[in-house]
């Protein structure tokens, strides 16, 4: 027939395990789990997997987080791009930052 799918295989039998993006959202869902653990959050990221759109794509599900967990984040967030500028701005390279790159950017 001519809707038969060729090379004896459908789009029914994809697995997830075929995918590049899978092992993607795999790696850094496991990085950022890792860094959580360090700070101590880990119970505080209660819906964090890694997942797949219906496309194929890799996707990291971080979930819902409490008001305080949001804050915490958004203080770690913010202590680490300030020590990253610290420390970039003492380097002997002149290369620009991604801090520098984005208040260049606005």
């Amino acid at each position: 027939m001519p809707d038969e799918p060729i090379g004896g295989r459908d789009v029914a039998a994809w697995s997830p395990l075929d995918s590049d993006g899978w092992y993607a959202a795999r790696n850094a869902t496991t990085a950022l789990r890792d860094v959580l653990v360090r700070a101590g959050l880990e119970k505080d990221f209660p819906y964090l997997r890694a997942d797949l759109n219906a496309f194929g794509h890799g996707l990291v599900e971080m979930g819902r987080v409490s008001p305080d967990t949001a804050e915490r984040l958004a203080e770690l967030l913010r202590l680490a791009l300030a020590s990253s500028f610290i420390r970039d701005r003492n380097d002997d390279d002149h290369e620009l930052t991604i801090t520098e790159e984005h208040k260049g950017r606005a």
